[in-house]
């Protein structure tokens, strides 16, 4: 029996699956703050300190729940990522586009790359879809609050992520494996055979580095707010743009079916040539 073509499909989450921050949606309000006072203490915390973004916002993460007695745990961040909500069509989005290619010969998985919290993307009602989670995560303390940043994804970081797909090595522990040599046709899962999607600036790395390995980009906006995907497109970081819509018919479903009919159509050809 002929063996499913592997392809993947790599997702920024905030702005790209879901509109605005996931931190925005009950932990910010749990603090007592506006989503403004929340990112402008963590931007200008980042700016007078010359500190990293993510490192900043996730400090003062912890900075005010600590200030507020309100510890946060593993949980407490599961239990806010319920309460995300997400572009139309998103919730039955995965189960159809696997169904598809599968009819096409393909074995689809689904991955994150965010700078988000990988413990709130592990509450959301879509986290089953993904084969593997790239996030910013915590360390957390014998009472189980979270105390230090553990990992953070940031705009340059977030290429690795995409290397590790490749090169099936998904234990982000694995630093070794990595950055194993390995032949390009050894690789599990080709960077022809990706899609990456995104919305903004810290994608742009992830979309040039595929974009240049033969994959496939796509930048998603807002309704209303097409200014930041034109520039992508124009700038030659993403293929296409398209509105976050991700209901059967729209544009991000037409674009990535004929993505998967020409992964599908390039491994006939390849199988069809092998053959002695």
């Amino acid at each position: 029996m002929r063996r499913l073509i592997p392809m993947a499909i790599c997702y920024d989450f905030d702005g790209t699956l879901a509109p605005g921050n996931m931190q925005e949606y009950s932990f910010v309000q749990k603090l007592g703050m506006t989503p403004s006072e929340f990112w402008t203490t963590a931007n200008n915390l980042a700016k007078n300190q010359k500190g990293d973004e993510i490192l900043t916002y996730m400090k003062v993460t912890i900075d005010e729940s600590r200030k507020r007695n309100l510890p946060i745990t593993r949980e407490d961040f599961k239990s806010y990522g319920k309460n995300i909500k997400f572009f139309p069509g998103v919730e039955t989005y995965f189960d159809r586009i696997n169904k598809y290619a599968r009819s096409k010969g393909i074995k689809l998985q689904h991955f994150i790359i965010s700078s988000g919290l990988k413990e709130m993307l592990e509450g959301t009602s879509i986290a089953d879809k993904f084969t593997e989670i790239f996030a910013s995560t915590f360390l957390y303390d014998n009472t189980g609050a979270a105390v230090w940043p553990a990992m953070i994804l940031n705009y340059t970081s977030k290429t690795q992520y995409m290397y590790r797909i490749n090169k099936g090595c998904l234990d982000v522990t694995d630093t070794e494996g990595v950055n194993r040599h390995m032949q390009k046709e050894c690789k599990p899962l080709p960077f022809e055979n990706m899609i990456y999607i995104g919305d903004g600036n810290t994608d742009i790395p992830c979309m040039s580095m595929l974009n240049k390995a033969g994959g496939h980009t796509l930048a998603v906006y807002k309704e209303g707010q097409k200014e930041r995907a034109t520039s992508l497109n124009r700038d030659g970081r993403a293929h296409m743009i398209a509105p976050a819509d991700y209901r059967e018919g729209k544009k991000i479903d037409q674009f990535i079916k004929a993505v998967i009919d020409k992964i599908s159509a390039d491994g006939n050809l390849k199988y069809i040539i092998s053959k002695k």
